[in-house]
């Protein structure tokens, strides 16, 4: 009885499988302009885990796209979609495109006039989440989606109204 024990015991513990683990992960990296639609004609923005319309509706892919636009301090030139620095983004008429793809290409690629590249920097989920709250503030996504709330409650941003 003892000699089944143990050997249930040993089959069990052989049949179990090792977490994978990948100890020296690569940095993530956002794809240059290969990705980005240039004609109707080609396929749009990758899908990495959301497509880049899914992400536009997705009210927890654009507060993320909140988060990361504070962390990389995007504040910081463009302030709450107002503009300062940069060119403000709570408005409709945008120099490079307001599209999706457009968005994408700007934070990416950079812009001479000032806009730094953050591709290599940041993989294309982060992108996209960017490229959501952005439009957000152009009051380009659906209203359900919008932040409920940012810690700059000011008239240019859609998120935050006072209320």
């Amino acid at each position: 009885m003892k000699r089944l024990v143990i050997v249930a015991l040993l089959l069990s513990i052989a049949a179990c499988d090792r977490e994978a683990r990948e100890y020296r992960p690569g940095p993530p990296t956002a794809s240059p302009a290969p990705f980005v639609r240039q004609t109707p004609l080609q396929p749009g923005a990758p899908t990495d885990l959301l497509g880049s319309a899914a992400y536009q509706e997705n009210r927890w892919a654009v507060s993320e796209g909140q988060r990361l636009y504070n962390g990389f301090n995007c504040v910081g030139c463009h302030a709450n979609g107002g503009g300062g620095i940069g060119p403000a983004l709570a408005d409709r008429k945008w120099k490079y495109g307001s599209e999706p793809d457009q968005i994408f290409a700007t934070i990416v690629e950079g812009r001479a006039e000032g806009m730094p590249s953050f591709g290599g920097k940041i993989g294309n989920a982060e992108v996209w989440r960017l490229v959501a709250y952005v439009r957000a503030l152009g009051k380009l996504t659906p209203e359900d989606t919008w932040p409920s709330r940012t810690d700059d409650i000011g008239e240019a941003s859609p998120v935050g109204n006072g209320q």
